[in-house]
Order: structure tokens, then sequence, then C-alpha cells
């Protein structure tokens, strides 16, 4: 099993990435899968995830209406696309499949003029 995330960068506020978490060894349907951030000095925060089979996502208040979680079953490639970047959005972002060790390296996203 390996979950390999990718898509991170420097970015102006405002400005949108995407990130994307190309899974091997299982079926991203049938798991729920979730992205979580990490920044300095602060708690891990799960921000969006996407449930199994019926793809049913969550986020989490501060970036509601900003990230949308989407799945491409044909990649089996989990995706979370930022829009309206702020700097509290910086952190180090994972993917993970939920109620598991499974989680992928990290990708950093750096929100700053």
């Amino acid at each position: 099993v390996q979950l390999q995330a990718s898509g991170g960068g420097l970015v102006q506020p405002g400005g949108s990435l995407r990130l994307s978490c190309a899974v091997f060894g299982f079926t991203l349907d049938y798991y729920a899968i979730e992205w979580f951030r990490q920044a300095p000095g602060k708690e891990r925060e799960v921000v969006s995830c996407v449930g199994k089979y019926t793809g049913d996502s969550y986020y989490a208040e501060p970036v509601k209406g900003r990230f949308t979680i989407s799945r491409d079953r044909a990649k089996n490639t989990l995706y979370l696309q930022m829009n309206s970047l702020k700097s509290e959005d910086t952190a180090v972002y994972y993917c993970a499949r939920r109620r598991s060790d499974y989680r992928g390296q990290g990708t950093l996203v750096t929100v700053s003029s």
C-alpha cells in the first residue's frame, strides 16, 4: 500500500493549487480517504475527507467553500482543489486512508506574498 501526495508549492494569497494523491495497493472507492494538514506549532487538522462507495464529502469549517475533494476512479487518485488560499492554509498536507496507518509523505503548501 502506498499513497503519493504531490502538487504543493508557493502561492500568493488568493491563489489556487491542486493537490494529488496517487494510491497504490488498494481501490480508492472501497475506503474513506482524508486530507489533513500539519502546520508548525499547530495540531494536526483534517481538512477534508471522502467516504467510501458513495463518495460523501466532509470539509472542515476553515476551508468550506474554498476546497473541493474529488476522486478519479480510472487513475485511482484523490485530489484536493484549493482556491482562495490564505496564509493560514500554509502547512504540510497529507493524504491518508482513514482508520489506518497508511498515509502519503506530505506535500508543502506555502501561501505568502
